[in-house]
């Protein structure tokens, strides 16, 4: 059964589009975790109280301590920086459910003749009205670590989950990419890498979280590092073995897989991340922690996984057809 071409091109970018945005909201939650931010809005879904956040101290009631002390929230203090810093991210998070919801119902294209791919969005859009509702918790749990690290970790799957829907949705052209050449052990490398990653960006949470009770103690940054727990050096360490499989991955991709294909070059921008995300974390150890170093380094892990289950969904369909 034929489907609309404009309908189907329609849907595609609206889904990637929906992608970038997700990986904004991780990078705008990185910056607020960094910058402090985190109850820059003591309430949810108002900040303040207030729809539209204030911008001056004098703006609110004068005995606003007094009141969300009463809601749990002890030493709650006006700053317009942060409070702005975290309403951005609250608003980038609504647009995530615009466009998610926009990406479920284009993808009623499909019903005729994958229904998958809809029941996928369809699936995403829930996942993102999850990840609002866990959001709200996180302001209301005063930002407890395991919160965080579980609100961003689902952030995590609801990517593969449009990443994965995407490529199902292009599986024709997906399946004309050559994969015949490449050693017959890589999609298994692959997904070692994978697997990794994932555990390098769940030892990241745990240093992250030593990094959020360091900066509590207002402890100078240069002394940081003299008491982070030993999972820091683990997770240093171990990204020396991510740079060596990814780097394995691309070069086996640069030497059989065409110039011109778009697997190839998802796996040259791999490397790319990988490289840019050991540097970044590099300048996390040896310049005391910049607070503005850590959204980045945090992006590109969520971008490295997001790259390799890419490569990973070009390979399954592209081996059907090169096995």
């Amino acid at each position: 059964m034929m489907i609309n071409p404009q309908a189907v091109l329609k849907f595609r970018r609206i889904g990637i589009l929906t992608i970038f945005a997700v990986y904004i909201v991780i990078l705008m939650g990185g910056i607020v975790r960094a910058s402090g931010a985190g109850m820059g809005c003591p309430d949810w879904p108002t900040c303040f109280g207030q729809w539209i956040p204030p911008t001056e101290e004098a703006q609110l009631p004068a005995n606003y301590h007094e009141i969300y002390a009463q809601r749990g929230y002890e030493n709650t203090q006006f700053n317009r920086v942060k409070t702005w810093t975290e309403y951005s991210n609250r608003l980038v998070g609504v647009s995530i459910g615009f466009l998610i919801f926009l990406t479920a119902w284009s993808s009623r294209v499909y019903l005729k003749t994958d229904k998958t791919i809809f029941y996928l969005s369809l699936s995403s859009f829930f996942l993102v009205s999850f990840q609002g509702w866990l959001g709200a918790n996180v302001v209301a749990s005063n930002l407890k670590p395991l919160m965080i690290t579980i609100h961003m970790l689902l952030a995590l799957v609801i990517v593969a989950l449009l990443i994965y829907t995407i490529a199902r949705s292009q599986r024709d052209f997906l399946s004309q990419i050559n994969t015949g050449l490449l050693p017959s052990k890589f999609k298994a490398v692959l997904i070692a890498a994978m697997v990794m990653t994932l555990l390098q960006i769940g030892m990241g949470t745990q240093v992250r979280e030593a990094v959020d009770f360091l900066s509590q103690t207002h402890i100078d940054r240069q002394y940081w590092r003299e008491d982070f727990p030993v999972i820091f050096y683990i997770h240093r360490s171990f990204s020396s073995l991510i740079l060596f499989t990814n780097a394995w991955l691309v070069w086996r991709i640069y030497k059989n897989i065409g110039k011109q294909t778009l697997f190839y070059r998802t796996g040259l921008t791999l490397i790319l991340l990988v490289i840019t995300a050991i540097l970044a974390g590099m300048s996390l150890d040896r310049l005391a922690v910049p607070a503005f170093v850590q959204p980045i380094h945090l992006l590109m892990a969520n971008l490295i996984f997001g790259a390799q289950f890419f490569l990973y969904c070009c390979l399954s369909y592209a081996a059907k057809k090169s096995a």
